[in-house]
Order: C-alpha cells, then structure tokens, then sequence
C-alpha cells in the first residue's frame, strides 16, 4: 500500500498597494498627474452630462441653438435696427452670432460648473476622486452645444455670402481660450458655492452684467487705445473679437477696412484667461478637502 505524502508549498503573499487618503493643509500643488489617471472618469462625467443636460425636454439639443439664435434676433432688432451700432461693416445679424456662439459657451460653461459640486454631492460624499473633475467635465460637455451653433453660424456666413480667410486657423486658440477663461472662472464659484449657496442667485446676474461689458452687440472699435486694450482684461472681450476677425476679417462691406488682427487684445486676454485659471485651480484645491463635510 502506497503512502500519500503531503507537499506543503511556501504561501506567497502578494503586496497590495496601500493608498491613504488624509486631508491636506494650506495650499498644495494641481497635482494634474492625478486628474489624468483618473481619464476614464473624466470621459464617463462628460458622457454623463451631455446625456443629461436636454433629457426630458421636447427640443432636445435644439436649445443650443435656439438660445443664441433669438438672442441675436434681439440684438439686430433693438441694437442694429433701432439704435443703429455700428458692426464693423459687416451684416448686424452674422456680427452679432458669431460673438453669441463663443459667449453662449462660456456662459453655459461657467453656470453648470459653478453648481456641479453641489450637484454631485452624493458622489462627493461616497467615494474620492480628484474633485477637479466635476466642474471640468461640466464645461467640457458645452462643446457639443458649441458645434451645433458653429454649424448654424457657418449656415448664416453662407446666406449672407461671407467666405472665411485663412485666419480660421486660430479658431481652436480661440476656443480653447473661451474654454480656459470659462473653467477658471467656474472654479472659483463652484469652490464658493459648497460654502456659500448665495453664489447660485449670484452666477446668473454676474453673467448678465458681463454679457454687456463683452463687445457682442456693439464692436470694441468704438473704443480708442489705450483704453480698448485695457478692455481686454475682460478675457472673453479678445475671444469674441478674435472670433468675428478669424470668420469675418476679410468680408467687410464696400468702403470698409477688413477686420485688423486684435493682437494686442488677444495678448492681454489670454494672460488674463489664464491667470484666472490658475488662481482658481488653486483656491480650488485649498478648498477641496471640505468639500465633502460641507456640499
């Protein structure tokens, strides 16, 4: 009778990685390497908000191009018609739109992030995740509606018979700085609102009175240097100029100059996008680790 011999192997315990989580103190780093890991997240908040932002409306993603549109139907009425501002000799209604469709971006982006902590408050409260990507990814989903009334603003060049230059190149700069200027300034109220819920009745005058202060219903030639210069500490003064110059430069009417580079203007703003930016990335993450003991 054969005897069954017992082999005990040596147990290998495999390392699990340890990650504790403790609350920082006083100002600490973006530390963006930890945003980009979590990529994936990032992507799924964007799919979410851009499925959610029209569900259960009659008009679905129409109101992106219904809100700019009217708008703009306002303007030529009140402003073009009646008032008679000057449009830089370009027909008052294609003027006017191609300002509305980068603001109305900002605008959108800058109101859904300021609430998306507050939104996402039993997220916030259940797991940790780099806190950053909430309000960016609220603003990233705006680029959808951005394309549908880029695509309606190409429609009205086309009626009117205006034929972009090769200006158009700057276009993505410019986007990108309406982007940078939108989630700067929607860090600095999202941080606010999990503090102070005054902020949600504060956002929406705040960007009624700087629709007004941003050259869309009337041109920043009006201005003389060197205060037209200075004007461009509004960030979004540069992005809508630069819009109208990179589509509308060269389509000016008979005895009228082309539209001039606003270089000066987009210097001053994009030095002044990007230092909101960055102020507000950092208040951000000061405030981060209350969030979920305060939201």
């Amino acid at each position: 009778m054969k005897t069954m011999t017992a082999i005990t192997e040596p147990v290998v315990e495999h390392e699990v990685p340890l990650t504790v989580i403790r609350p920082s103190r006083g100002w600490r780093s973006l530390d963006l390497r930890e945003v980009w890991a979590y990529r994936e997240l990032l992507y799924f908040l964007v799919w979410r908000d851009v499925k959610v932002r029209y569900k259960q409306t009659a008009l679905g993603a129409s109101w992106a191009i219904i809100q700019p549109f009217f708008t703009m139907v306002v303007f030529s009425l009140f402003f073009g018609r009646l008032a008679g501002v000057p449009s830089d000799g370009l027909p008052y209604p294609v003027f006017a739109f191609a300002a509305l469709v980068p603001w109305t971006f900002f605008a959108n982006g800058l109101t859904h992030s300021a609430n998306s902590l507050v939104g996402s408050q039993n997220l916030i409260k259940k797991v940790y995740f780099p806190r950053l990507s909430i309000p960016v990814a609220t603003v990233l989903a705006g680029a959808v509606d951005f394309a549908l009334a880029f695509a309606v603003l190409l429609g009205m060049m086309l009626f009117y018979g205006i034929t972009p230059t090769a200006n158009v190149i700057w276009l993505p700069f410019l986007l990108l700085l309406a982007l940078v200027t939108s989630m700067g300034v929607g860090l600095w109220f999202a941080a606010l609102n999990v503090r102070y819920r005054d902020v949600q009745y504060i956002v929406p005058f705040l960007v009624q009175i700087w629709l007004f202060v941003t050259p869309i219903a009337y041109p920043s030639s009006m201005l003389d240097e060197p205060w037209r210069t200075l004007y461009a500490l509004n960030p979004m003064a540069g992005v809508v100029e630069g819009f109208r110059w990179a589509l509308l430069g060269g389509a000016a009417g008979a005895g009228e100059a082309p539209l001039s580079a606003p270089g000066p203007m987009l210097a001053v703003s994009t030095v002044a996008a990007i230092a909101i930016f960055v102020g507000g990335a950092f208040y951000f993450r000061r405030l981060e680790r209350t969030f979920a003991d305060v939201v």
